[in-house]
């Protein structure tokens, strides 16, 4: 009897294999069929099917062939192994950026996620990508450890238009950085003064930089020394929810931007 890992690498060499096993396990197909969905010859066909029915992955029905109940097994575990590569080689290049300690939901939920990285051609594109994002958005709510000037001029810009709803949380580092400089002062002046804004600062700190902008969940991704490396967008339920939670978390520990934070 083969092993399970040799049962893999049989599925795994052939591309045919898993697509004729993923057919089957959905409803039945006759040979004809499979060969005009696969694009696979009759010859190689014959041998999937004597190799599944060896197996009893699969068994004939009429002029039909189907996935039997342990057929399914394998064709669904494997769907999902290829699922967890393919969300794996999409993230290889950004995990070590991701604040996973922090985000409480499965990565896996990120296998549709919009992944924005810097270029020689656009070094600001993850930032672009926000701004695209906030422009577009009716109800914007962040915690963030930063808020740059082109995000809190297109935030301003549009509440005072009324056109956006905000809530953000911020470290006291994002606040001193804004008050710092005279014309950034003066944004966030005329957005705090806004019936359809407000902006709290959480003492301790926020560690992320996310925005939840209307259905879309966005996070700012950089290293250790504070260079922007990434972003990434979803729109998945899962990971919407958990940045509802974790804002709703953070506007509870923090307190109202005041004039102490020599605005």
């Amino acid at each position: 009897m083969e092993s399970a890992l040799e049962e893999i690498e049989f599925l795994a060499l052939s591309s045919n294999r898993v697509e004729v096993l993923r057919l089957l396990a959905t409803e039945p197909h006759s040979r004809g069929e499979l060969a005009a969905e696969t694009g696979a010859s009759q010859a190689t066909l014959g041998r999937i099917i004597a190799d599944f029915e060896e197996r009893s992955w699969i068994r004939r029905t009429g002029g039909e062939y189907v996935a039997t109940a342990t057929g399914r097994i394998v064709a669904d575990g494997f769907t999902d192994l290829l699922g967890s590569l393919e969300t794996e080689r999409r993230l290889r290049d950004i995990v070590q950026y991701l604040p996973t300690d922090a985000m409480a939901f499965d990565l896996q939920h990120l296998a549709d996620a919009t992944i924005t990285v810097p270029s020689q051609t656009r070094p600001n594109a993850p930032v672009q990508r926000l701004l695209d994002l906030l422009r577009d958005a009716e109800e914007v709510r962040t915690f963030s450890h930063a808020f740059n000037d082109q995000a809190i001029r297109v935030v301003q810009e549009r509440v005072t238009a009324g056109e956006q709803r905000f809530s953000g949380v911020f470290s006291p580092g994002a606040i001193d950085a804004l008050a710092a400089d005279d014309r950034l002062r003066k944004r966030l002046e005329s957005l705090r003064a806004e019936p359809d804004a407000s902006v709290r600062v959480r003492t301790d700190g926020v560690p992320l930089a996310v925005m939840i902008a209307d259905d879309v969940v966005h996070l700012l991704l950089r290293d250790d020394n504070g260079v922007l490396q990434a972003s990434i967008d979803t729109t998945a339920p899962a990971v919407r929810e958990w940045a509802i939670e974790a804002f709703d978390a953070y506007w509870a520990s923090a307190e109202p931007l005041s004039d102490e934070w020599a605005l």
